[in-house]
């Protein structure tokens, strides 16, 4: 599902439909919002209408994350290996021996959604969120990975931390990951 909202958003995105406001993938939806006072045209409803929009093919890129695990910078990891039976080197060996994809971006501007976590991770979120995240925490929230892009309340499981810059108004565009980018995530 989550494949062909971001192809239908690619679709859309690279016919420029005048009407059309903005595009908002989801995990498995896409959002369409039009300018106000504008109707959808033919076109567009056409489009959504399509039962096989073309596959998109994401740039080959691999974004290479550097990440501090355990410790300060992942206080969460302990428990984590505790929940699962395993070592905090068998989850990170795990964790960053994945492949993952950005599904969406959400919570915050730039915080990605990661697919691709080995099953055996998937982690309960905290039953209480922290009120202050460092940016650049790694965390584990059900079936999902991601990286906190700026300091924010969250509760997800923090295993880790990284120094890049994920969101950076000033940066085109400003976020560092977009939908459909290659992810993998380097020990340091």
């Amino acid at each position: 599902a989550n494949a062909s909202a971001f192809a239908a958003y690619h679709h859309l995105l690279q016919r420029r439909l005048p009407e059309i406001e903005d595009l908002v993938p989801g995990a498995r939806t896409l959002l369409v919002v039009l300018k106000p006072d504008r109707e959808p045209s033919a076109v567009l409803l056409q489009s959504l209408e399509r039962t096989s929009i073309p596959t998109y093919r994401a740039d080959a890129t691999v974004h290479e994350i550097p990440v501090r695990y355990g410790g300060d910078e992942g206080r969460d990891l302990v428990e984590v290996a505790q929940l699962h039976g395993m070592t905090e080197d068998e989850v990170i060996s795990r964790h960053s021996g994945a492949s993952y994809v950005v599904g969406f971006t959400g919570f915050s501007p730039g915080f990605p959604y990661l697919f691709g976590m080995p099953e055996i991770l998937a982690t309960p979120r905290l039953a209480t969120p922290r009120t202050r995240i460092p940016s650049g925490s790694v965390g584990i929230g059900g079936s999902y990975t991601g990286i906190y892009p700026q300091a924010t309340a969250g509760g997800w499981r923090l295993i880790g931390r990284t120094d890049l810059a994920l969101f950076d108004a000033g940066r085109d565009p400003p976020a560092l990951l977009l939908p459909g980018a290659a992810v993998r995530f380097l020990p340091t």
